[in-house]
């Protein structure tokens, strides 16, 4: 073989190994490897039926991953993992005390791309721009229960807000905007059992609009 034609396919090999097709297809090795599976699902639509189902669960579902988190925040949690929930998931009683298994190295970065690479149609791109929105914060703090369950941070950098689910500080950072609108609006398609209220039908699209731009907004104070 002539070596302009060895080094072409040389070259193509090269392209096609570090093809994102490629980098989820190692991701995907390296979750089932680490034992990932165990824990999260990662097949859709959502599989619990009954509150049985729920419980049974050891983790969250991660078969719309990609619609949920961003990018740049998922690959450094995976790397250095610290407590989502204030408490254990599916207990109320018990403190999380983390300890979730840490990733290294290339592993970060393939299992990154196998999770982007999971996504719910029912997510409309660039539908949500976070924004510091008065109307979201009223909803968010006095006209439904949402700082009741989800600590968030408030006025003076002071976190508040109930412990019972998911921790919303600096969720603008962790969270897509359009996932948060989208599960505002059809939380069934993510989770069909869940002890959060389903605000469709309380809420207005616009109301919900208005919360999902606000928590959006939950970001890193800057630092003076």
């Amino acid at each position: 073989m002539k070596p302009i034609v060895t080094a072409a396919l040389g070259a193509a090999f090269l392209v096609a190994a570090a093809s994102p097709g490629s980098a989820a297809s190692a991701g995907k090795a390296v979750f089932e490897a680490k034992g990932c599976a165990a824990c999260h699902y990662t097949e859709g639509p959502a599989r619990e039926k009954t509150i049985d189902d729920q419980l049974a669960k050891k983790g969250p579902e991660l078969w719309y991953a990609g619609s949920k988190f961003q990018k740049a925040w998922l690959g450094e949690w995976l790397a250095e993992p610290k407590p989502i929930r204030p408490m254990k998931f599916n207990n109320l009683m018990e403190e999380n005390t983390g300890g979730h298994p840490k990733l290294a190295g290339a592993d970060v970065a393939s299992v990154t791309d196998f999770l982007m690479g999971l996504t719910s149609a029912d997510v409309s791109a660039g539908k949500v721009k976070p924004k510091k929105n008065p109307k979201g914060r009223q909803i968010f703090i006095k006209k439904m229960p949402c700082s009741g369950c989800h600590q968030y941070t408030g006025r003076k950098n002071k976190i508040s807000g109930g412990r019972s689910g998911p921790s919303l500080v600096e969720a603008g950072v962790r969270l897509n905007p359009d996932w948060i609108l989208a599960y505002l609006k059809k939380p069934k398609v993510f989770k069909p059992v869940k002890m959060m209220p389903v605000f469709t039908g309380l809420l207005s699209d616009k109301d919900m609009m208005n919360v999902a731009r606000y928590v959006a907004n939950f970001k890193p104070k800057k630092k003076k």
